[in-house]
């Protein structure tokens, strides 16, 4: 399975000047925030392949005109061909506005996510707008990661994390990958970032190990077709 992943600046070999060779056999696409809903629609007619979405800290306009035919999944988890995706979007709270949150905050998300994520026997991709503490993130208060999804990961031990937030432009403190103690691999996806993910990544659809979550996707893939076969 191939992922096309996007973060803080439209790509013009997406957009302004299209290029399909740099979408050739996507399967996926997964935007980490800050970015242009119309970049967001377009992208998903033109691959047409299911796109989701956290929104970041300067996404307000989503509001009154978020991406048409595209999934928001903050706060929820997304079922892809059994790869069980989590979207926690906004930014450490660094002034009055939504998308943000202290870190109180956001671990409260967490919190009320938590039975969810048993329920499904875990997940296999976090994704968010900012970086984790410590991972990437930089000393300003804007851009500080948040420390609770450390405890996530030690906890539930995702396959991947996606984030965004921390840009390439802000200079020498750019890094792309980080490897966490808990096994998860970090990526930065600003701009954009193409991921391969094997079946051995993760569980195939209804076969997580939740016999309840299982039997669910089973019967929900009888009834409900994808619009994208």
């Amino acid at each position: 399975m191939k992922i096309l992943t996007l973060a803080d600046e439209e790509n013009k070999g997406l957009w302004d000047f299209y290029d399909k060779s740099k979408t050739e056999g996507v399967d996926l696409i997964i935007s980490c925030g800050d970015l242009n809903s119309h970049y967001l629609q377009y992208l998903e007619t033109m691959v047409n392949c299911p796109l989701l979405y956290v929104r970041g800290n300067h996404d307000r306009h989503y509001d009154q005109d978020p991406p048409q035919g595209c999934s928001p999944i903050d706060d929820r988890i997304y079922d892809y061909q059994g790869l069980r995706i989590l979207g926690l979007g906004g930014s450490m709270r660094y002034k009055e506005g939504s998308d943000m949150y202290t870190e109180a905050e956001m671990r409260s998300r967490i919190k009320k996510l938590n039975r969810q994520v048993a329920l499904r026997n875990g997940i296999d991709i976090l994704v968010t707008h900012s970086p984790a503490k410590g991972y990437g993130d930089l000393e300003d208060l804007p851009h500080q990661g948040f420390e609770c999804f450390n405890e996530f990961l030690e906890k539930w031990k995702p396959k991947y994390m996606l984030h965004g937030h921390v840009h390439k432009t802000y200079g020498a403190h750019f890094q792309r990958i980080y490897d966490h103690p808990s096994g998860t691999k970090i990526i930065n996806c600003y701009d954009t970032f193409s991921l391969e993910i094997t079946d051995d990544d993760h569980p195939a659809r209804g076969k997580t190990g939740s016999m309840l979550y299982d039997l669910y996707t089973q019967m929900q893939d009888r009834r409900t077709p994808s619009r994208y076969n």
